[in-house]
């Protein structure tokens, strides 16, 4: 079932765990992500970031997931990650997509403040819920440094003022694949979710420890973005499973129950399971 962020999120925040959001650039993956969802009974996001979408566009992204979303018997976000522009957030809106992030979080306080909040303004009056980042989440290539970390009153000054119903913060983590060990500041995020209503959100999930994950969840955290790990795994499950001779079609099971291999482990270590 269809359903947006305040569905899932705020029971998360209120029970200690956290679901993840798996973005799903094609059909295997999306099938892998839904079909873990399903045999575990947990809630799940979906989607993708718009810096993904020289892979897959959001017109097809919405003709495939969305039905998926609404078909299946666990509660489905259908989120726009990272959205970067008013114009593409607007679309995915168009398309269906049930939250979007606007992401602003490069500009000044000030500006990423009146933005997120005109697009607060215009997703609520559709139904739709958005999230919206302060402080900086480094990429692999960089570590980021302790002054790039979301400072705790523009956190509560943010939240309140936009109204944004998950809020991404700064602590330590990095996109993409770790070239650098994280260093996570749980005690902020702590401070942060004891001052906002907004559920947390953690970007830069893919490579962090077990342990990282229980103690970010236990801070705060409600919300844990994968891609990394997912990606990987069904890459790798069409290499080990390519021969001579062999086509797309005798690839795309293998590649499917990886992700879905991947996507129930993080799960299980988030424990959305059995909160669907």
């Amino acid at each position: 079932m269809l359903v947006t962020l305040n569905e899932v999120l705020l029971d998360a925040k209120k029970n200690k765990y956290a679901v993840g959001l798996f973005n799903t650039v094609n059909l295997e993956m999306a099938m892998g992500v839904l079909a873990a969802a399903e045999e575990l009974r947990s809630p799940v996001i979906i989607g993708s970031a718009e810096c993904l979408l020289c892979y897959s566009g959001l017109d097809d992204l919405s003709n495939m997931l969305l039905p998926m979303a609404k078909r299946a018997s666990v509660p489905v976000v259908l989120h726009f990650d990272h959205g970067l522009t008013e114009e593409n957030v607007k679309k995915a809106i168009a398309l269906g997509f049930s939250s979007v992030m606007y992401d602003c979080s490069t500009l000044g306080f000030e500006e990423n403040l009146s933005a997120v909040k005109a697009i607060c303004d215009y997703s609520h009056s559709k139904g739709i819920t958005v999230e919206a980042e302060i402080g900086h989440v480094g990429t692999e290539e960089v570590s980021v440094p302790s002054d790039a970390y979301t400072d705790l009153d523009e956190a509560k000054q943010f939240a309140e003022f936009t109204g944004c119903d998950a809020l991404a913060i700064a602590v330590g983590t990095s996109h993409g694949a770790y070239k650098f060990k994280p260093q996570l500041d749980f005690e902020r995020i702590e401070k942060i979710a004891s001052m906002i209503d907004a559920p947390l959100v953690l970007h830069g999930g893919s490579g962090l420890s077990d342990d990282d994950f229980r103690r970010a969840i236990a801070a705060g955290i409600s919300k844990i973005n994968i891609f990394t790990d997912i990606n990987v795994a069904c890459l790798k499950a069409a290499h080990d499973n390519y021969a001579a001779g062999k086509g797309m079609t005798d690839v795309m099971g293998a590649m499917s129950a990886a992700v879905k291999e991947a996507t129930m482990k993080k799960m299980l270590l988030f424990g959305s399971n059995g909160r669907a």
